[in-house]
């Protein structure tokens, strides 16, 4: 049993079934708490979250470690304390499960204090109401769907269309910039892509002020679902008591969803609409609520969403747009287009864009790209039953605008330049507004749309267009 779980409670019982990771346990003298941890197995190594109480004596739990060789009739013991895990300046850089325990190979972390992983939200009193943007370098984003600093962003997208390679360019660009802690939780995701995150932070330099906190698909339902719970604990410690800013990345937000739909179904409960939990609402605000401004540090969080066959009414995903003050939407038909990063234009908003959230300029830049790339979306079935000549020449320029201004957002990421061979560029927001306000002038009309494609700044192509010369 690792030491950041010390039991402090000999309250003993016995195990009287085992279904998956669900465990009913039989206390004759005193029921543990609701969200006790427990123990049993060889050397505690099994350990048990306290679920609800079934009768008097009874408790039903869900298990955060495997539950393999747990028979009927063990001990199981009571820890009299939920879950705790390690906070402070110590676990900056390491790598840890959802127990606390470090799994980057190090050693354990020599650190005093732990904090259980439930713990309250913010009261509204107290958190603060200032509102600033963050910027991402990624121009897209910054232009049509800025995000909130203290905010909470989704990336919604289907299986492919480049969610965990978004969040790994936002880490890359912001973290090197962004004055403040950082902290990764990867819920429910592959191993491979913990140890390519892993990596890419070490190289990048950032992780020294990087904490990453992983329960990783192949680990039990009730490690997924309890993972998310374990990195705000550690976040909300630099936010309260080093009063740091954190940014805040969790990939997945859906996965969280899913884990507590497996561990609903195995306690029993009847499920609700498309098969989820009855409780997906309250599960989903208990993790959300915690993210949250105060008058002295923010949590800001950038989170993927799966989307269930890009199936945007799905109910884990409805209930998600309700928490965020950013949405990021990645679009298939973007992907298949090679239009890299695949982000919907028009569907991906912010409630930051307005002339109070991000000034008068940049809000009139926003809205106009808007207008022309919906212009161009009502066209595109003209276009493709009577072809271009048929339109009028003022719809000409709308199209010529429109697509100069999707190739012109799309930007080559330094975590695909191995693969792509295209030099990363972080772009500021000035030089996107530039870039946007000069194409929707027609500057760049004669100018053929390959010229703009996988650039950053629109000097780029004065600067190519010389060259041909």
């Amino acid at each position: 049993m690792s030491s950041s779980n010390q039991i402090t409670s000999t309250q003993t019982g016995h195990v009287l079934s085992v279904r998956g990771s669900v465990i009913d346990a039989r206390f004759p003298d005193e029921l543990p708490e609701v969200h006790h941890m427990l123990v049993t197995g060889t050397d505690d190594r099994i350990v048990v979250e306290v679920a609800n109480h079934l009768d008097d004596e009874t408790i039903r739990g869900m298990a955060l470690t495997s539950t393999q060789g747990l028979a009927r009739g063990e001990a199981i013991r009571d820890t009299g304390h939920p879950v705790q895990v390690p906070v402070g300046r110590e676990t900056l850089g390491r790598v840890f499960n959802v127990l606390g325990e470090t799994i980057d190979g190090k050693g354990p972390v020599d650190i005093a204090e732990r904090r259980s992983i439930h713990r309250p939200p913010v009261p509204i009193a107290q958190q603060s109401t200032r509102r600033s943007v963050l910027r991402t370098g990624i121009k897209a984003i910054d232009l049509l769907a800025p995000l909130e600093q203290g905010g909470k962003a989704g990336l919604f997208g289907g299986a492919g269309v480049g969610k965990t390679v978004l969040l790994m360019e936002m880490i890359h660009n912001m973290v090197t910039e962004y004055e403040g802690v950082s902290l990764f939780c990867g819920i429910g995701e592959r191993s491979r892509e913990a140890e390519e995150l892993y990596r890419e932070v070490e190289e990048a330099g950032v992780l020294k002020d990087t904490v990453l906190v992983f329960g990783q698909m192949n680990e039990a339902p009730g490690a997924r679902f309890r993972v998310g719970q374990a990195a705000l604990t550690m976040a909300e410690y630099f936010r309260d008591d080093a009063k740091q800013d954190v940014l805040l990345l969790i990939d997945n937000i859906f996965r969280f969803v899913q884990a507590g739909t497996e561990v609903s179904g195995l306690m029993g409960r009847f499920p609700s609409r498309l098969g989820y939990q009855p409780t997906l609402g309250s599960e989903l605000s208990s993790l959300e609520e915690r993210i949250a401004n105060t008058q002295t540090g923010s949590i800001t969080s950038v989170q993927a969403v799966y989307v269930p066959a890009d199936d945007f009414t799905d109910p884990a995903v409805t209930h998600t747009f309700t928490h965020l003050s950013a949405s990021i939407v990645l679009s298939r038909d973007r992907a298949s287009q090679g239009l890299y990063p695949a982000i919907d234009l028009l569907e991906s908003t912010s409630g930051m864009l307005s002339p109070r959230g991000v000034g008068e300029r940049h809000y009139r830049i926003a809205r106009t790209v808007r207008e022309t790339l919906a212009e161009y979306e009502e066209l595109k079935d003209i276009i493709a039953m009577l072809g271009m000549e048929e339109l009028s020449r003022e719809d000409q320029r709308t199209v010529n605008r429109a697509r100069r201004l999707e190739r012109f957002l799309t930007q080559p990421f330094s975590v695909t330049e191995q693969f792509t061979g295209r030099e990363a560029r972080a772009v500021p927001l000035e030089a996107t507004l530039d870039g946007c306000e000069r194409i929707l002038n027609d500057e760049f009309n004669e100018v053929p749309e390959r010229a703009l494609y996988m650039i950053g700044r629109i000097e780029e192509v004065e600067t190519s267009t010389a060259s041909q010369r």
